[in-house]
Formats: structure tokens, sequence, C-alpha cells
């Protein structure tokens, strides 16, 4: 199921916006490359991710670290990218369609 949850506008760059989709709180954000949303949450310690360092690669996707411990993890599939996580993230399909921002999980 496809949701909407924002506007072009309330995307600027480097916005990052926590958001209640169903059960989930998923995060929803725009960086350099694109839109991208998973599972507001590390699964290290359950902390939000909200607020976390984008990490960005020409010909990689991007990263999110956890501000807690560090943990990273990767925005199109959700996979822990290094410790103390080693659990996958719920991640989500985001993309823009005339000027909305939309959401649906993989």
């Amino acid at each position: 199921m496809k949701t909407q949850v924002g506007t072009l506008e309330e995307f600027v760059i480097g916005t990052q916006k926590s958001l209640e989709i169903g059960s989930d709180y998923v995060l929803v954000l725009r960086s350099i490359s694109g839109f991208w949303a998973i599972e507001d949450r590390c699964s290290h310690d359950d902390n939000e991710l909200l607020g976390g360092e984008i990490t960005e690669h020409e010909g990689t996707t991007p990263s999110i670290k956890c501000v807690r411990h560090g943990a990273r993890f990767n925005l199109e599939t959700g996979k822990a990218l290094c410790l103390p996580a080693v659990k996958a993230v719920k991640s989500y399909k985001a993309w823009l369609e005339d000027d909305l921002v939309w959401v649906e999980e993989r």
C-alpha cells in the first residue's frame, strides 16, 4: 500500500522526517541522490535513526548512521553495514510523483 508522506517543498535536500505508517515508524528523507525510507529504529538497541548522518559516495547506495552507537544501515535495503548492529531494518520504496512524496513497503 502506498502512502503520501509530503510534498516536494517539504523535502528539501537534507530533510529527515519520522512518520507513523501503519504500525511502524518510518524515517523518510531526501539526500543528494534521491528519496529514501527505512524503519526508524536501530536494530541494535531500538534507538531512532532520525537525525543520523547520511553518507553518500558516487556509485554506492547512501547509508545512515545511528547517533547512539554508530551502527550504519543501507538506505535502500535496510541492511546493517557495521557493528554493533547485525540485523537489517525494514526498507521502503520512496519516490516523487507529481510533486508528492510517496512511500511503499517493499
